[in-house]
């Protein structure tokens, strides 16, 4: 094989379903950006779909999608599929799919007892009145005449989404929701016909059929976690071929988990599905689609190596809508990656979006909003650029600078380049970042940007430079605590976790009360280190309150066991040589605990790059040393900052 060939990619490959053909085998699977309004898609909402089918997928699976009332949310972010009034908005976001090359197919969901942690107007209802571990109180059991009404919700949507121009549908019957629910041993506890557990998902098939014929009806299921689930591995091999012999449908998406689960943190490193492919392979007669956790080429050829026909993704699309083309055209180099931080694509404030992607704004805007701030005004024509710091600001704006053609350099007084995120990253769990400072890193070696580590450019290194940015990040302050104990910064910690704990086996935390992961990080770097025992002491009221559901679940999850101990509404007075002084922030009792190292968490103050700019030059600042907040914010006015360098050389002189 020369170097200029390479071997063709599975993934590449263009495969038939239900009579369509699919032009590769990646799939973006179902989510929504709940750029929606009063249940029905916007014009935000179809361009978003536009943009990411121009990416080059095959197939994309439209999510957020409900059947009846007593499955929508009082925001009405959801798409109310069952409404015919709302047809030319669906059909707008499926020719925006389907003009774009790709096979669209809408999922539709019932949620039943899920409520999504919102105040539904309806009384959640579920196959028998068993609580959802997620909820406060148990579902109303649906009546057999109820439950055929819910097949005629599916029934009446799936001929509303054909009509508005989908190719097909998938029924959601995975995560936990409602026909999951009819699924699993666990909740189904049913005496009537809908005791047997494929009855309900069938009737909705053959009800569906009778509407669309024979275009494509794809199931949803999710594997769940736990030997008494209801819905295991075991469950799904014994219960799809029944299903498949009983009503046909033309492909199964296999996915894990359920709500607050199913969207895995970074801390899931691997497709928990990959091991398993070859079985699911062996028990199914059917189109094999595979969703979760893939986000290289080499976890997805092997999923395809070991029998599935698809490979589904849906957090990577959003990263990057041009995922597919560009790995298939072998430039998985270029991909700008997921990290998995479950921050921006989880929040829907207003609608979703992607920390490391500014390109996918809110409604209305056409990227993220972000203004970088202009301490000096434009001085005389522009020219090359100096960037100061090679954090995640720092660097997105030399790589969109470095693309428009401008000449940049990056400069950075620390010896590795990622700042914050290189910090975040050296935590147990929080790989992700690195893999984003990684990937900004590669891009500008590849563009030809220098990047000076371990330089602090004096003015005479800066008089060559027309354009300044600075992006010098922040620092974390210490915390005053009086007293005889060795005390250390989140950020010295993270730094130090390895060869502290050994020697200090007992460690305290005290958080700032926000809940965010400088304390989590801490601690669990502390256990990860062999720490005997760790002390979390917040004055907020409870941990780990700032992470969204599904961080805080998983975390709880991984920390199951461990030694550690949670005091919340308490901070710390005063250090003696083996411990720490509490006191209560609401009766101001005081009490003592044993500790070898306190760690605590400080507010984070902008690193100002102190400067004295000459007269020809202009001065923006950026990200976390204008005010320090998270990854998106210095992602966004990196690039801004850019977009701006580039505007103003283009103007005429």
């Amino acid at each position: 094989m020369t170097p200029t060939q390479r071997t063709p990619l599975a993934l590449a490959a263009p495969f038939t379903l239900g009579g369509l053909t699919l032009r590769n085998r990646l799939v973006a699977t179902a989510h929504a950006t709940a750029a929606v309004s009063d249940g029905a898609p916007t014009g935000a909402d179809a361009s978003y779909w536009r943009r990411l089918a121009q990416g080059g997928a095959g197939m994309v699976i439209t999510g957020g999608t409900a059947v009846a009332p007593e499955s929508t949310l009082p925001q009405r972010y959801l798409t109310e599929a069952w409404r015919p009034e709302i047809k030319d908005a669906v059909r707008r976001r499926a020719e925006a799919i389907t003009d774009e090359g790709a096979v669209a197919v809408a999922q539709l969901v019932h949620l039943g007892r899920e409520t999504l942690g919102a105040g539904t107007y309806y009384a959640p209802v579920s196959a028998a009145a068993v609580r959802s571990p997620r909820e406060a109180t148990a579902p109303h059991p649906l009546s057999t005449e109820e439950v055929r009404g819910v097949a005629d919700a599916f029934r009446i949507s799936a001929a509303n989404s054909v009509q508005a121009g989908f190719h097909g549908v998938e029924l959601h019957a995975g995560h936990g929701y409602l026909l999951a629910q009819f699924l699993s041993r666990a909740t189904n506890t049913r005496d009537d016909e809908y005791g047997d557990r494929i009855a309900l998902l069938a009737q909705v098939i053959d009800a569906i059929r009778t509407e669309i014929g024979e275009r494509p009806i794809g199931v949803r299921v999710s594997v769940e976690p736990g030997e008494n689930s209801g819905l295991g591995l075991d469950d799904l091999t014994e219960l799809l071929p029944r299903l498949y012999a009983a009503s046909p449908f033309a492909y199964v998406n296999v996915t894990t988990g359920v709500r607050n689960t199913y969207v895995p943190g970074m801390a899931t490193t691997r497709p928990p599905l990959l091991e398993s492919v070859a079985r699911l392979r062996s028990a199914l007669a059917l189109p094999l689609l595979v969703s979760q956790g893939f986000r290289s080429v080499a976890d997805i050829e092997g999923a395809l190596d070991s029998g599935a026909d698809l490979v589904g993704m849906a957090r990577p699309f959003m990263a990057d809508p041009d995922f597919a083309r560009k790995v298939i055209a072998g430039d998985e180099r270029s991909v700008r990656p997921c990290t998995g931080c479950n921050e921006g694509c989880r929040t829907f404030e207003p609608t979703g979006s992607c920390s490391v992607n500014p390109e996918l704004g809110p409604p209305g805007a056409a990227t993220r909003p972000a203004v970088p701030l202009l301490l000096t005004r434009p001085g005389g024509r522009s020219g090359p650029v100096a960037v100061l710091g090679a954090g995640p600001a720092g660097m997105e704006c030399a790589l969109a600078l470095a693309r428009s053609g401008a000449e940049v350099t990056v400069f950075d007084t620390a010896r590795h380049a990622g700042g914050q995120a290189r910090l975040a990253s050296l935590a147990p769990h929080r790989p992700g970042w690195q893999r984003f400072v990684d990937y900004q890193g590669e891009q500008l070696a590849d563009l030809g940007v220098p990047v000076l580590l371990g330089s602090s450019p004096g003015p005479d290194d800066l008089e060559a430079y027309a354009e300044i940015v600075l992006a010098t990040g922040a620092e974390e302050e210490s915390v005053s605590v009086p007293g005889e104990l060795r005390t250390l910064t989140s950020s010295d910690f993270l730094g130090r976790y390895a060869e502290v704990v050994p020697d200090a086996p007992v460690v305290a935390v005290l958080d700032d009360g926000f809940g965010w992961w400088q304390g989590i990080s801490a601690a669990e770097s502390a256990l990860a280190a062999g720490a005997r025992e760790v002390t979390f002491i917040t004055p907020g009221t409870g941990f780990a309150a700032g992470l969204s559901p599904e961080n805080r679940t998983q975390l709880m999850n991984r920390l199951t066991g461990a030694p550690l101990r949670v005091v919340a509404l308490s901070t710390v007075t005063s250090t003696t040589a083996d411990g720490v002084r509490l006191r209560h922030v609401l009766d101001g009792r005081e009490t003592s605990l044993a500790a070898d190292v306190l760690v605590t968490v400080g507010e984070r103050v902008p690193h100002r790059f102190d400067i004295s700019p000459a007269a020809h030059q202009t001065v923006r600042a950026v990200g976390d040393c204008v005010v320090p907040r998270r990854i998106a914010h210095a992602v966004a006015e990196g690039r801004a900052a850019a977009e701006a360098l580039a505007a103003r050389a283009a103007r005429p002189l």
